[in-house]
């Protein structure tokens, strides 16, 4: 699963069980990104959130709300150190994040129709040329799809990296640099509190999220079936 997969179902399920609109602070998404750097699996880190928030949930008169993922960095640690005694003797990199076996390739290949079509509903002209390839390179792995989810979860995080890379280069200059000045805005007080690796790395999420967003691109990973 690349960066954007990773990070946006950790953001949407937090924002979904908190229950009001609440962008992540940088340093949330620096916390997030010490969980992906460390490949805690994604179904570590969501399970532990719903496991606070349940927990939180069911106190009486409970006062205080959840403003921050770290709230939940004591139960994903918990977690995933409990994960990794499960994985002693088997082989280097095999995780529960592996997409299983069990799907289909008719699953996988609804999946792809879907993604097609919400493609082809992509009406920014100067991304049309990079739709219409991504298009192409999705309707050729539809048609060589095999049992070896991994190898197509592959194809599809390399096509899904080849649309982020066009969002940015295609991008009206203009409109870009707007972007560019709001997220730098919105990280300006953190910026001195991060690290300049996780500075960037996070500008660029935020960057490439605004531009997703605007442009309406779906997901392609099968993590969302």
């Amino acid at each position: 699963m690349n960066y954007y997969n990773y990070f946006t179902e950790i953001e949407e399920t937090f924002i979904k069980r908190r229950g009001k609109s609440l962008l992540l602070s940088p340093l949330d998404w620096a916390l997030i990104e010490s969980w992906q750097e460390r490949e805690v699996p994604l179904s570590i880190v969501l399970r532990a959130i719903e496991k606070v928030f349940d927990t939180v949930d069911a106190q009486p008169n409970r006062k205080r709300s959840i403003k921050s993922i770290a709230y939940c960095k004591e139960e994903v640690e918990a977690q995933f150190a409990e994960w990794l005694e499960t994985q002693t003797g088997k082989a280097h990199g095999a995780s529960e994040e592996t997409v299983e076996d069990t799907l289909s390739n008719d699953h996988i290949g609804a999946h792809i129709d879907g993604v097609i079509e919400r493609l082809r509903d992509v009406k920014i002209e100067h991304l049309h040329e990079a739709v219409e390839r991504a298009v192409s390179r999705l309707n050729d792995l539809k048609g060589t799809l095999t049992s070896h989810t991994e190898g197509i979860e592959k194809n599809l995080t390399e096509i899904e990296n080849f649309l982020d890379e066009a969002l940015v280069t295609n991008a009206d200059p203009a409109h870009l640099n707007k972007l560019k000045t709001e997220t730098a805005e919105h990280l300006s007080s953190y910026k001195a509190k991060m690290k300049t690796e996780v500075y960037q790395h996070t500008f660029e999420l935020m960057l490439i999220k605004k531009l997703r967003e605007e442009a309406e691109i779906p997901s392609l990973s099968l993590f969302y079936l």
